[in-house]
């Protein structure tokens, strides 16, 4: 009853609404035929358009954002999807905004960003199989850019040669003095090791 009261009461807005829309809907219709073929700048133009006519046609922008994303414009493209997201209302229409700002983001090897897009539009549509594949890949082509965790053998040595390098390298003076140290001790070593064989020598006896 509510909606039928509406269209009564603004019948003759509604028709003007009508036509604008069909105009609108044909321009669209122009630019994905344009997209399809690969001429970007034209779908663009076309999108542009349509935009000029019904500025809140959210998806003549979704289009636009993805031929942005064509024409090598891709931070363009992250906040029009960004915006998008935002605006839309149902948890369908967001899902396929952060889907498209996920794929930006892949290709642009933002790995950790765009797996975040991802789970976002898991969070809207988690039985999503594509979305689901692609934060799989992402996750995966992570983990072989991070390097592994040292082991624990290789970490004590870091830390020995570490410890070597801190200590202090001794000058001319200090290494002559304690080579002359180390000399003296093994003279004193060869004095005593003599004496004892002296003694030995004394004290054996013939039975």
């Amino acid at each position: 009853m509510k909606i039928f009261f509406i269209i009564l009461s603004l019948g003759i807005l509604s028709s003007h609404s009508f036509i604008l829309a069909q105009q609108v809907d044909e321009i669209i219709k122009k630019g994905n035929d344009l997209y399809k073929q690969q001429q970007y700048e034209p779908a663009k133009a076309a999108y542009n358009e349509a935009l000029a006519q019904d500025s809140s046609n959210t998806i003549a922008k979704f289009n636009l954002a993805n031929t942005a994303y064509r024409l090598s414009r891709s931070t363009e493209a992250i906040k029009s999807f960004d915006e998008l997201a935002f605006r839309y209302k149902t948890t369908d229409e967001k899902a396929k905004a952060y889907y498209n700002k996920g794929v930006v983001l892949s290709n642009q090897k933002r790995l950790e960003e765009s797996i975040e897009a991802y789970k976002e539009a898991l969070r809207q549509d988690p039985n999503d199989k594509e979305t689901r594949e692609n934060l799989q890949k992402a996750l995966l082509e992570l983990k072989k850019r991070t390097p592994p965790p040292p082991k624990k053998e290789d970490k004590k040595k870091k830390q020995q040669d570490k410890k070597q390098k801190e200590q202090p390298k001794m000058n001319q003076k200090e290494a002559e003095q304690k080579l002359k140290l180390l000399e003296q001790k093994e003279k004193e070593l060869q004095q005593r090791m003599q004496q004892q064989k002296k003694t030995g020598a004394a004290s054996k006896k013939d039975w």
